[in-house]
């Protein structure tokens, strides 16, 4: 593996776990104010939005620049 590919998987793996974690806590914001908390719906979403967060950034990551 080269190194720019352990980069773009670190930069895209620090944005996949900081959006799943801001997902979680809306989802569980969001259930506590309806009064219940659906687990398997927090984590449903809180899964899905890594997944993208992944797919998104196969677009390309500033943190991970031409060149380099």
């Amino acid at each position: 593996m080269t190194d720019k590919q352990i980069k773009w998987l670190k930069a895209a793996g620090i944005r996949a776990v900081k959006t799943v974690a801001q997902t979680a806590v809306a989802t569980i914001g969001t259930s506590v104010a309806m009064s219940t908390v659906d687990w398997r719906m927090v984590l449903s979403a809180s899964l899905l939005s890594g997944i993208l967060s992944v797919l998104t950034s196969v677009a390309g990551l500033p943190e991970v620049k031409e060149g380099e």
